[in-house]
């Protein structure tokens, strides 16, 4: 932990600032240590450089398991594309200049993917995840002294209100037990005329069979599913036919990204997440509205349906 970061963090529990005890430090960073309120007395450890507002993943552990197993598959300083920029682009339709010298809030954060791309665009990232990704997340990116990572629930996140000039949630508030709930917790600490991007999936026509699937997927051992989304991995060829495909697709959806691992990986992520809630663009436009936003904007990829993927951005109202 940066000691910059300090400044930003507040007790999730009351608010108040927070003090920070080191037991081990390196290189201007807080290794091991802990952040303590002077209000409610509750206590938070640092551990391998990560802050700690949670003591465990609680509903998140295929996250903690996926992003540290796929930890390299969608960095595009890793894997030597430029895949996931342009993925942040299109859904958000944000660009260098958007985050050039701003503060910026990664409320999902994962392996660290989009916070990667908005550090090296040169923002000031705050990634935050509840699972124990933040340790993939913290060996890819978390040196980087434009970036801090954060264990903590985005239903009470550790920050003072309004102190983010960006913010953005990329797959991952959909995966939240509510979340209209997890929007609502996430957009007050968006600073008055800052901005905030959500991409969410839709209720498009594949989610019928999948959410089947999922009633079985979901009660099995995660793990065992790993194995058995590799399964995509050699039927990619089947669902490429034309007809053939399409059904397959409709029936049994995989992904079906070129790449071998991005496929295995896309698909295990469908089909281990305890929640995986779906909504309508018209829906998530009136959180925003409800909300104090205003340049609602919603962005549509190439190919793609805002029925399947719903990508919306607004800027928060400054009055």
């Amino acid at each position: 932990m940066k000691q910059r970061l300090l400044e930003l963090l507040a007790c999730p529990v009351c608010g108040n600032t927070l003090a920070l005890t080191t037991s081990i430090e390196s290189n201007g960073e807080v290794v091991e240590g802990n952040l303590s309120c002077g209000g409610c007395r509750a206590a938070y450890p640092i551990r391998n450089s990560v802050p700690r507002f949670v003591p465990l993943d609680e509903y998140a552990a295929t996250f903690s398991f996926e992003w540290n197993t796929f930890h390299d598959v969608q960095l595009d300083i890793l894997n030597r594309t430029d895949l996931s920029e342009k993925e942040f682009r299109g859904k958000t339709g944000w660009s260098p200049e958007n985050f050039r010298g701003r503060l910026a809030l990664d409320a999902g954060v994962g392996a660290g993917r989009f916070s990667e791309i908005a550090s090296r665009w040169g923002a000031e990232v705050v990634g935050v995840d509840i699972s124990f990704s933040v340790e993939a997340a913290q060996r890819n990116i978390g040196g980087r002294e434009n970036v801090h990572i954060v264990q903590a629930d985005l239903l009470r996140l550790p920050f003072h209100k309004e102190v983010f000039d960006l913010g953005f949630s990329m797959g991952v508030l959909h995966h939240t037990p509510d979340t209209r709930k997890a929007f609502d917790a996430v957009v007050p600490f968006v600073k008055p005329g800052g901005q905030f991007a959500v991409f969410l999936y839709g209720m498009g026509p594949y989610a019928y069979f999948s959410d089947i699937w999922r009633k079985v997927t979901t009660r099995i051992p995660y793990r065992l599913v790993y194995y058995l989304s590799a399964l995509a991995i050699p039927l990619y060829p089947l669902y490429r036919f034309p007809i053939l495909g399409n059904a397959l697709q409709l029936l049994f959806p995989i992904g079906l990204h070129p790449d071998w691992r991005w496929r295995w990986l896309n698909t295990f992520d469908w089909y281990s997440p305890k929640f995986q809630n779906k909504h309508t663009w018209p829906e998530v436009h009136q959180w925003f509205e409800e909300s104090g936003f205003t340049e609602i904007r919603l962005l549509v990829e190439p190919g793609e349906s805002p029925l399947v993927n719903i990508n919306l951005r607004g800027r928060k109202n400054p009055a």
